[in-house]
């Protein structure tokens, strides 16, 4: 469950920046991760999602530099992005950015992507310190890129506009990075809304703010597996979908009605069938349980994560064994509206809808139910939905 310690290591940030850089720290800035409630794989097939940024962060405390050099020390993220001691410090020049290797690529990369967007930057020395769980499907990469980028406009002042720097932060993970997400991540952790999920077009980038339905709040349940993207079946998926809309003559899966697939689907090789009818229906569903949370109808939504997660194990295949378990382990507590795996999948975490009185006995109810079927130590997060990327007042 969620504990005072991390949050109060979240606060130590700023003391750790003294410790290290012998002053105060002129900015405190944040980055959500995020948890889709649903809306898997329609991101990059210019779709529905549904996520809500999430009460775990990056932060990074900073003062500007009167060079264009970035000097960071990272804390516990480091352990998170890089098997390194704690403490590990890095360095580059804003003036010639060089691939490397390790967590600072995510640094860098959001450097190089601002500076293509003709932003003026100026450099840093800062501590970066996080608690959102990397490889759990929760965006660590994406809350560290959008607290980067949040820190570079600390110290350089170009317009923030959250859908901007949220494709800028992209372009970092797809170019600079090499894996090829699609806008949900960024988007949810730059523009997120307290209290609310986001609906967000992904062609469009339009967003519209739903909240939970009553009396409900959102459980995080990390099977502590993982999964890396660029290794994984990510690119693959995303390859497959491209071809799927091609062979059935659209423009991307989200121009495809469920008619239309039903009527042309037969033109689909087997395998691209499965995957086209995942990303046609979770678009459909995605915008269900956004109609869904308007009303207040926590029954419906949680029907609609079910099926997703039937169709993102069946159709996408994307799931694991022990996504499954962790999800029917939820399923079977008393209270939980519905639960699904959220993320890429391959690994990390499923996310649950739960009657918020009872949330803390499911959370305790799925954690011995899994540990019984597979062996295995989950954890599970109360998440409360966030605003989106800012700055932190130090007061």
């Amino acid at each position: 469950m969620n504990g005072g310690g991390e949050r109060d290591r979240l606060r130590d940030v700023a003391a750790a920046f003294r410790d290290r850089f012998r002053s105060d720290p002129t900015a405190l800035v944040r980055a959500p991760g995020r948890v889709n409630l649903i809306g898997e794989h329609t991101d990059y097939n210019d779709g529905f999602v549904l996520p809500m940024a999430i009460d775990r962060e990056v932060r990074i405390a900073l003062r500007p530099r009167a060079d264009r050099r970035v000097r960071v020390v990272a804390l516990d993220l480091a352990s998170d992005y890089l098997a390194t001691d704690n403490g590990e410090e890095a360095e580059f020049s804003l003036a010639e950015l060089e691939r490397g290797h390790g967590w600072v690529e995510y640094l860098k990369g959001v450097a190089w992507s601002l500076a293509r967007e003709g932003h003026v930057l100026h450099g840093f020395d800062g501590v970066v310190s996080g608690n959102v769980p990397r490889g759990a499907g929760l965006s660590s990469s994406a809350a560290l890129e959008l607290a980067t980028a949040r820190a570079f406009y600390a110290v350089s002042r170009f317009e923030w506009e959250p859908d901007r720097i949220a494709l800028a932060c992209q372009r970092a993970e797809n170019e600079w990075l090499g894996v090829n997400t699609g806008i949900m991540d960024q988007l949810a952790s730059a523009a997120g809304r307290e209290g609310h999920a986001l609906l967000i077009d992904c062609r469009t980038l339009i967003t519209s703010a739903v909240p939970l339905p009553p009396d409900t709040t959102v459980l995080v349940l990390d099977t502590t597996t993982r999964r890396g993207l660029v290794g994984s079946a990510y690119n693959e998926r995303r390859e497959q979908c491209e071809s799927a809309a091609r062979t059935l003559g659209a423009r991307s899966l989200r121009d495809v009605s469920q008619e239309q697939f039903d009527a042309a689907s037969a033109a689909l090789n087997p395998l691209l069938r499965r995957r086209a009818r995942h990303v046609v229906s979770e678009n459909a569903r995605t915008l269900a349980a956004a109609a869904a949370m308007r009303e207040g109808d926590a029954a419906l939504l949680g029907e609609l994560m079910d099926q997703s997660h039937k169709s993102l194990r069946d159709d996408f295949e994307v799931s694991t064994s022990e996504l499954d378990k962790i999800v029917a382990c939820a399923r079977s507590q008393p209270g939980c509206y519905g639960a699904r795996l959220t993320g890429a999948g391959f690994g990390g975490c499923a996310v649950a809808l739960v009657s918020a009185s009872a949330a803390p006995a499911i959370a305790a109810g799925v954690l011995d139910c899994y540990r019984t079927d597979t062996g295995l130590e989950a954890r599970a997060y109360l998440c409360r939905p966030s605003s989106g990327t800012g700055e932190v007042n130090q007061q």
